[in-house]
């Protein structure tokens, strides 16, 4: 099986992949884990990897290009071919579905995964929408960077892979053990404040430069500059992206009746988020 992880701080890996069950694994060739420099994959001489935000707001924002050809340099097969040939490509993020025991597994039967560790305020959302095949976070905190999920999800994974552990039951009867097939079902700021606090929510999609990639542009609501409604779709999105990926947050979320019709409409509608 191979990994092949995704980052701007590739150094950061000379460490966690050296001991125990992954070096061992590595070391009998069960398992191929490699990591690729994305400043590698940029065409200025300032190796640029973000950029600021559209619509505005706190933080910076990975760029689209140099993942998409980061990838590209893989030769990963496109998104919907990727499955008969045991391809995956994640995206790390705080607003993915939660990394399981039962994702786990799935992911254990590929062979060959690709891990995009995000980084700043996020990730270009046409990473997600164009590239990946899912999108996971290993739990409702917010990392510095997803080279620590890597590393989680790396190791959860490779003891999985059969020969790595010295009992093959070692990693059936254990805490979230599943039986072979069991899993769960994959889906594939400056001025007045643009932000909406998130109330326990998923945060909404990030856009950078630029404006069109790849065919897919940036929603326009976030280049006209009325900030009461990049703030209104802001909300919106956010409470899309947490019905769709985490409805089991929105019982503890702080939510107005605003909120109570938007995902009224969103249930009726499917989840689409798209605003009429």
């Amino acid at each position: 099986m191979q990994f092949h992880i995704l980052t701007i701080f590739p150094e950061f890996f000379r460490g966690p992949l050296d001991f125990g069950v992954l070096r061992r694994a590595r070391q009998s060739a069960l398992v191929d884990v490699q990591t690729h420099d994305l400043r590698e994959f940029t065409s200025d001489r300032h190796r640029t990897v973000d950029d600021r935000p559209y619509g505005g707001g706190e933080g910076m924002v990975l760029k689209p290009e140099p993942v998409f050809d980061a990838v590209a340099s893989l030769g990963v097969a496109p998104v919907g071919e990727r499955s008969a040939r045991r391809e995956s490509v994640v995206l790390l993020s705080a607003q993915g579905q939660v990394f399981r025991q039962s994702v786990a597994h799935e992911l254990a039967g590929m062979d060959r995964v690709v891990l995009i560790c995000g980084r700043y305020e996020g990730v270009d959302e046409r990473v997600n929408e164009l590239l990946c095949n899912r999108e996971l976070s290993i739990g409702d905190y917010v990392l510095s960077g997803g080279e620590i999920a890597a590393v989680v999800i790396v190791d959860a994974v490779v003891r999985l892979i059969p020969g790595v552990l010295g009992n093959a039951d070692s990693s059936r009867f254990e805490s979230f053990g599943v039986e072979e097939g069991v899993g769960e079902a994959t889906s594939v700021g400056g001025g007045p404040r643009v932000t909406h606090g998130a109330g326990g929510l998923l945060d909404y999609p990030h856009y950078t430069r630029p404006a069109e990639f790849r065919g897919a542009a940036i929603p326009e609501v976030l280049m006209g500059g009325d900030h009461h409604a990049i703030r209104r779709w802001r909300r919106r999105m956010a409470l899309t992206k947490t019905l769709r990926n985490r409805p089991d947050l929105l019982s503890g979320a702080t939510l107005s009746r605003e909120d109570e019709a938007i995902l009224e409409e969103l249930r009726l509608a499917g989840a689409s988020g798209e605003p009429e």
